[in-house]
């Protein structure tokens, strides 16, 4: 048994957990959030509660009077980062879990996830659904319930996370030595602080997706203080922290991600130049370095603070291929990109052809950026395939090396390219709110067979058709949903169904399940 076993008096050989609470003046939710902590059919817990700087909540913690709470009552208000950190320097778990100050665990939520970790997978993080709990609150703080719903429950896919966040860090556990891979949270932020650990985590463990409810989170209807939403109204700030958070790039190795060099192609240096780099800065969300082929003269006259730069002296002379050459045997990528001075940069620019050659299973072949505009010739392969035409032909320019080595070269189709799911699942939404919802529900239900996410997209299906008047068909989805994972809203719509087949007491008790979860009635604190 080990040493934090014994401390927190584990006698089942279960894995201690440390729960970390950040709080900053919530008195009001505190002691609930605490409470579906405390209240876990897990036990062996420790949880660290780390005040940031607001009104001492010490009276809360006393009034457990439970040996598993530890309080870190800090004077000064340094941000949530930095609470986390605290905490995590305390924290003695095999696993790290995270909740919220106005947040709740349902009493399964620990329990669920660690058995997964321990049983179900070799992922080292492993996340929940949550519900997204709509409240109106009053002006002493109280709040109502007026909805719950599963807004996203999403399987994970690494990609789609290095752009954008579709883990809620309540949901989230993960083994505590990742930390040590991945660096601590990043004090310097100021918003999607979730993301930047969950973005990093990527690099060295897939998730494991629970398709269950075991939480939720609160969403205030009007005005929110969540950080989340305040930060987001300075839209300069927000996006500094985006490009902050995108072009971080942890200690190798990376047992999960392939990394990326970009050679910027350039016989000299102008504004056009600049803006290429400011562009690629600007637009690019996959793991990278930007090599600069330059001279020493030309290199001193940048002024930018962007991260990830590696300077390639060059002689000033030197013709495009000869730098391209140099910033070759510079780049530790597995994947080259060649990008010349001026070439068109916007979003997922490099990504569209990359995830295509991430994804390829043929040898010998790289895609273009983009078809060939006015010359501007940009391309990605495999670091070994470059090597080897540039060391076979090295007489010759890239493009034309590249073909003698029979190394084919295409530019992506679209069905090749990243996102596929979500640019479908965008359009059933824009068909949703133009009121055609036969057509809504049956790009659902393409969706449901052909991508991951069948819940999360049957239970779209089934409101979809539900409004386009196909009865038998919604109410076929609901009771296959509620057979697995119901939530408030399809516990609701089948009961409809059941009215409408005059099956009373199967709709009541259908409506009491959807009011007991509304209310929080299966809490075991309430």
């Amino acid at each position: 048994m080990s040493d934090s076993s014994k401390i927190f008096g584990n006698n089942s050989g279960k894995p201690l957990v440390s729960v970390i609470v950040p709080t900053f003046n919530r008195l009001k939710y505190l002691y609930q959030a605490l409470s579906s902590v405390l209240y876990q059919n897990y036990k062996n817990l420790q949880i660290i509660v780390v005040n940031d700087g607001g009104e001492d909540v010490g009276g809360i913690i006393s009034s457990f009077n439970d040996f598993r709470l530890k309080y870190i009552n800090r004077k000064e208000n340094r941000g949530k980062a930095f609470s986390l950190n605290q905490a995590l320097e305390q924290a003695k778990g095999k696993y790290i879990a995270y909740l919220d100050d106005d947040d709740l665990y349902h009493p399964d939520h620990i329990e669920t996830l660690v058995n997964a970790l321990e049983n179900e997978t070799d992922c080292q993080v492993a996340y929940t659904d949550l519900y997204k709990t709509y409240c109106k609150v009053s002006p002493d703080g109280d709040r109502q319930v007026l909805s719950k719903v599963v807004e996203v429950s999403r399987d994970f896919d690494r990609f789609f996370m290095l752009y954008f966040n579709h883990v809620l860090h309540v949901s989230v556990m993960h083994r505590r030595d990742l930390i040590e891979k991945t660096g601590p949270y990043n004090e310097n932020l100021s918003v999607l602080i979730d993301w930047d650990m969950t973005r990093r985590l990527v690099f060295f463990s897939d998730f494991y997706h629970i398709c269950k409810v075991t939480g939720e989170y609160c969403h205030p209807m009007g005005e929110c203080d969540r950080i989340s939403v305040q930060q987001r109204k300075n839209k300069q700030e927000y996006h500094r922290n985006v490009l902050a958070i995108r072009t971080v790039r942890p200690a190798k190795p990376w047992p999960k991600i392939q990394d990326m060099s970009i050679i910027f192609a350039t016989d000299r240096f102008d504004k056009e130049a600049g803006r290429t780099i400011s562009s690629i800065w600007q637009n690019t969300f996959y793991p990278y370095k930007l090599y600069l082929p330059i001279s020493e003269s030309d290199f001193n006259r940048i002024n930018t603070d962007m991260p990830n730069l590696v300077f390639v002296p060059v002689n000033p002379s030197s013709s495009i291929t000869e730098r391209i050459d140099a910033a070759i045997k510079k780049c530790e990528g597995h994947y080259i990109a060649i990008v010349p001075r001026g070439f068109p940069i916007g979003e997922i620019w490099v990504e569209k052809s990359l995830y295509a050659l991430i994804n390829s299973s043929i040898d010998r072949q790289g895609f273009l950026l983009d078809e060939n505009v006015d010359g501007n010739w940009a391309v990605i392969i495999e670091k070994e395939d470059i090597e080897y035409a540039r060391h076979s032909f090295p007489h010759l320019n890239l493009q034309k090396s590249l073909e003698a080595a029979g190394i084919s070269l295409r530019a992506p189709n679209y069905k090749e390219y990243p996102f596929q799911f979500d640019n479908i699942l965008q359009q059933a939404l824009s068909e949703e709110k133009d009121g055609n919802w036969l057509q809504a529900a049956e790009m659902y239900m393409y969706l449901a067979e052909n991508y991951k996410n069948q819940l999360w997209m049957k239970r779209l299906a089934a409101k979809a058709f539900f409004k386009a008047g196909k009865h038998n068909i919604a109410a076929s989805l609901c009771s296959e949903i509620n057979h697995h994972r119901p939530t408030a809203g399809t516990l609701l719509l089948e009961a409809k169904f059941r009215r409408e087949e005059k099956k009373y007491n199967s709709a009541i008790e259908l409506l009491h399940k959807a009011e007991k979860t509304i209310q929080g009635k299966e809490l075991v604190w309430t």
